[in-house]
């Protein structure tokens, strides 16, 4: 599926200066790409749902980054008709979130994807999907491979079984939306044949995007703020979702916003770039924290027993867009963990 240069030039695909239209700015990974695409020499132009509750991102990036490299404009439901007509006016890349559990976002997203279609400005189109639309996380015996050609069909037969309660599904309507908006766009992707690069990068299940968060004061950070809780000790807030969570891979946030800057920087088309750095539960941190912090004795314990995900996930591709931007390999849970604890401060039980 995927189109892999020979030989990737230090020209970028995406020039320098560029305008990136970025999604979800203020999240965990969408500060992270910005921060990195920033970096890099790239301007942004970053979507939050409200203006009024984001007021720390543009200082927050304008004192890392200098002023006039950051535009925030405000897109509070972006499947209503048109609304993206404006904001892809002079964008060079787009990154798009699915961010509800309904099937609008895909109308959203295919509205998103015709209003790229008809600029002559859009040159890639980044699409943040979910491993879970590739397969269900599980321990299992016999290790599976998961490819590009991999789709969690299970989860949506699952999902869509009228004789099984809901209450038994579990998670698989979520997954099955997952798989059926990442296909959807794929197939428009066949039929239409943009002018435009396209990539979807399926999170290596979106429990598992840790490290530091960049702004802790204002972003909740999902799973990256379950780590901290870990850290802390916050037993309830920790009980209340690892235990539904299950074995499943890890990457840090920093490496996650690389791989969107190598696709941008490599001119990779076609691809479903996995972004699984290693195998994780979460008893792992809870291990790494304790030998970091020997003098510590008040650990919180989880219980049960805790598995590693048994799946080969292909790295080819996402280890040479690491490359593409100077970083061999992917950052350690270890550095990873060390970091997130440095950046939201001591608690005073280290």
């Amino acid at each position: 599926m995927a189109n892999i240069p020979l030989k990737i030039t230090q020209d970028p695909f995406i020039p320098l200066n560029s305008l990136i239209l970025l999604t979800g700015i203020n999240g965990l990974i969408g500060s992270h790409i910005a921060n990195q695409l920033l970096s890099a020499g790239y301007r942004v132009r970053g979507t939050v749902r409200s203006k009024s509750r984001c007021t720390w991102v543009k200082p927050f990036f304008a004192s890392r980054h200098g002023a006039n490299r950051l535009e925030l404009i405000e897109v509070p439901n972006f499947t209503i008709p048109r609304i993206w007509k404006a904001h892809v006016a002079c964008v060079s890349t787009r990154r798009f979130k699915a961010v509800n559990e309904d099937l609008k976002i895909l109308y959203g997203l295919l509205h998103a994807s015709r209003t790229a279609a008809g600029s002559n400005t859009v040159k890639a189109f980044i699409y943040t999907s979910s491993s879970w639309a590739a397969y269900k996380p599980k321990a299992v015996v016999a290790a599976r491979m998961m490819t590009e050609e991999s789709w969690n069909h299970e989860a949506v037969v699952l999902a869509e079984d009228s004789i099984i309660p809901d209450a038994e599904k579990g998670l698989a309507p979520f997954m099955a939306i997952r798989v059926k908006v990442e296909e959807a766009m794929w197939d428009w992707v066949a039929r239409e044949n943009p002018e435009f690069t396209f990539n979807a990068i399926p999170w290596s299940f979106i429990s598992t995007v840790i490290g530091p968060i960049l702004n802790p004061m204002n972003q909740s950070a999902s799973t990256a703020r379950l780590v901290r809780d870990l850290y802390d000790g916050k037993q309830k807030e920790v009980l209340d979702f690892i235990p539904i969570l299950g074995p499943a891979w890890a990457i840090d946030a920093r490496d996650a916003g690389r791989l969107y800057l190598g696709v941008l920087v490599s001119g990779l088309t076609g691809s479903r770039v996995f972004g699984s750095a290693g195998r994780f539960n979460w008893k792992l941190p809870l291990d790494i924290f304790k030998d970091l912090y020997p003098k510590r004795k008040d650990w919180m314990e989880l219980p049960g027993s805790y598995q590693y995900e048994e799946s080969e996930i292909q790295a080819d591709i996402p280890l040479l867009l690491l490359g593409a931007v100077g970083q061999e390999g992917w950052t350690s849970l270890k550095d990873s963990l060390q970091d997130a604890v440095e950046r939201f401060g001591s608690t005073g039980k280290s």
